[in-house]
């Protein structure tokens, strides 16, 4: 029942999620701006101005090059994606990223997006190759080893994703002897080879490439974030489905340069002051889908 509800639900926004451009003023001192969220026209926020970070090395080579390199995920409807026609880029953690940059001063033409694999995600940060990273990046000790992060901003649970007539797999203690598809470097990924059994384990650097071997019964299932998995029933409703419940907690944050407190103060302050853009944004790209979720604390 639960599935059908998400798979209805979400249709109509996982292909052509709605593109926002801003609903508050954002100042340095109150980047989350007006807490009425009234919006202004069509817009959800209004780019920043006069806004000063000193102390953010990112900041400034952001300031430097007059734009900012938000690197993201292009395969994950509702979430994070790229129609292949028109190139644009939709989906919640999409306007995470815009409504950040709006807060720092950046218009929609200041902003450059870099799809980015999950197994690169730390490295890519590390190097400046992006100013921050925002595409279901889940908060993990080891991660905050090399990076840091802001949020977190959304909360959601590793589930599996299964063919629509498939009866045997109704959890993650239902996958001896089956293949388990997932994306390099991802935490579902590693969850599943440590704490449960699977047959084996294949990895892509995308879902859209587990999805393709679901769909040619080369693998059983496909495990990752309920709310990514969601997208994909969706697109394909009569061939695939959620099988069980989730069966983690995953928490969403803002991949930052390790030791750039000023710009992660600076986000957070923006979730933590912004709770109505956030709920808009959350209702119109998840909740839609049957997805339950309210905004979480910062850390």
């Amino acid at each position: 029942m639960r599935n059908n509800r998400i798979v209805g639900a979400f249709a109509g926004i996982a292909i052509a999620a709605l593109a926002l451009t801003g609903c508050n003023s954002g100042t340095p001192d109150n980047p989350g701006g007006d807490a009425s969220g009234e919006a202004q026209g069509d817009a959800l926020w209004e780019v920043a101005t006069d806004v000063s970070l000193e102390g953010s090395p990112t900041y400034d080579r952001m300031v430097e090059r007059d734009g900012v390199i938000i690197g993201v995920k292009n395969d994950q409807p509702g979430l994070g994606y790229q129609d292949a026609a028109t190139n644009e880029r939709t989906g919640f953690d999409i306007d995470i990223a815009r409504w950040i940059a709006a807060s720092l001063g950046f218009d929609e033409d200041q902003i450059t997006y870099e799809t980015i694999p999950s197994a690169n995600r730390e490295q890519a940060i590390v190097n400046g190759d992006i100013d921050y990273y925002v595409g279901t990046y889940s908060i993990t000790d080891k991660r905050k080893e090399q990076i840091d992060f802001a949020g977190p901003y959304f909360l959601t649970g590793q589930g599996l994703l299964v063919a629509a007539d498939n009866d045997d797999i109704t959890g993650p203690d239902d996958l001896a002897g089956k293949i388990v598809c997932s994306v390099t470097g991802s935490t579902p990924l590693q969850r599943i080879r440590e704490e449960y059994s699977p047959g084996d384990t294949v990895e892509y650097d995308t879902y859209s490439q587990c999805i393709e071997q679901l769909l040619s019964g080369s693998v059983d299932a496909i495990t990752t974030d309920e709310a990514i998995l969601a997208g994909y029933v969706a697109q394909q409703p009569d061939e695939l489905k959620i099988a069980g419940e989730p069966f983690s907690e995953e928490r969403y944050g803002v991949g930052l340069e390790k030791g750039d407190t000023v710009l992660l103060d600076h986000i957070n302050s923006l979730f933590t002051d912004g709770g109505d853009v956030w709920t808009a944004l959350f209702e119109e790209h998840l909740a839609p889908a049957g997805i339950d979720g309210e905004q979480p604390a910062v850390d």
